[in-house]
């Protein structure tokens, strides 16, 4: 070999090394988080999530990926939070209402006919977005975003004119409210989240629960039920939030595309759920379902056991929860 053969073969040597460690390093450098979430793929909720995932991979340079896991694939809903507070998972997503239990101010968006628009329910989260945060910071996790549903209806197999009909159906529960709700009316409440809710309706373990278009959708409620009745009681919200130690292991730039890209996936979810709740209800009328508004009788019937629940509330919550409330009147 002559010298000049062997430093050509040496160079190449180099360049290759040095390609190899350029790899590496682009290895080490890049982020993979998981974010569990407790909805179908479809659902307007994964599809925002898998959006704000795109948003952040494409604002970091791929930097940090993110996996969304909808339907609840990788941890059952009530879980995802615990998991996320525990660093199992590095952020998650779910319906904040479910861990009213913890702290009453997770349930202020379930308060009935506190806030049953969707103008309505933006006020409510701006009155109640501090103290949420609070506690949730509180608990070693970092709210990114909050999104909608729909408003919430009740779903049955049978005409319900008055409270008395509601007597003995076996009403799928997942929060506080709607367990309370239960008891108000006399129904046989079993606790069911939202993927285990086609096989609960297919297998009869319930024949009447309360929520949005959305979950009736999704559920395929059309399959073993016959009406929706359209008692907007509340508009409950789904909360995106992050692992507060790992969000703060992450540079300063990565952070700044994780808090762009959350504003832009709260805004876009809002709109998502504003154009598509009419939608639902018109595939539930066009799948054979009965939609319609509550007798006067049922909604009177709901208010008052609304007034009950809302007075049940309060007493949890105490100063903190007045505060708020009286804080979203003035708005």
């Amino acid at each position: 070999m002559t010298r000049n053969e062997f430093m050509k073969g040496l160079l190449a040597v180099g360049v290759a090394a040095g390609t190899l460690a350029l790899a590496a390093g682009g290895a080490m450098a890049q982020t993979k988080w998981n974010l569990p979430a407790a909805y179908p793929a479809d659902n307007p909720h994964s599809e925002n999530l898998v959006l704000f995932a795109k948003d952040v991979e494409a604002a970091t340079g791929g930097k940090l990926t993110i996996t969304v896991h909808p339907n609840a694939s990788l941890f059952k809903a009530p879980e995802i939070k615990r998991a996320v507070q525990t660093g199992q998972a590095q952020m998650g997503e779910v319906l904040l209402s479910i861990h009213e239990n913890e702290d009453p101010i997770f349930g202020i968006d379930v308060v009935p006919f506190l806030a049953s628009s969707f103008p309505e329910s933006k006020k409510l989260y701006a009155a109640s977005k501090a103290a949420v945060e609070k506690k949730l910071d509180s608990q070693g996790v970092k709210l990114l975003f909050m999104v909608p549903w729909a408003p919430q209806g009740v779903y049955t197999k049978k005409d319900v004119n008055t409270p008395d009909d509601l007597k003995g159906l076996k009403w799928r529960s997942y929060n506080v409210g709607t367990t309370r709700l239960g008891e108000l009316f006399g129904m046989q409440s079993v606790t069911i989240q939202a993927a285990e809710l086609p096989q609960a309706l297919a297998t009869g373990v319930v024949n009447s629960f309360m929520s949005s278009g959305g979950t009736g959708y999704d559920s395929k409620a059309w399959e073993t039920l016959t009406h929706f009745y359209d008692t907007q009681a509340w508009i409950p919200k789904d909360a995106t939030f992050v692992n507060k130690a790992a969000f703060n292991a992450l540079d300063k730039a990565t952070q700044d595309a994780i808090l762009k890209s959350a504003a832009t996936a709260e805004e876009r979810g809002w709109k998502m759920w504003q154009e598509k709740a009419g939608w639902y209800l018109d595939q539930l009328k066009a799948k054979g379902m009965k939609v319609q508004a509550p007798s006067p009788e049922l909604a009177a019937g709901f208010k008052k056991a609304g007034d009950t629940l809302t007075a049940d509330w309060l007493k949890k919550a105490g100063a903190e929860g007045q505060a708020i409330i009286d804080a979203y009147k003035k708005m």
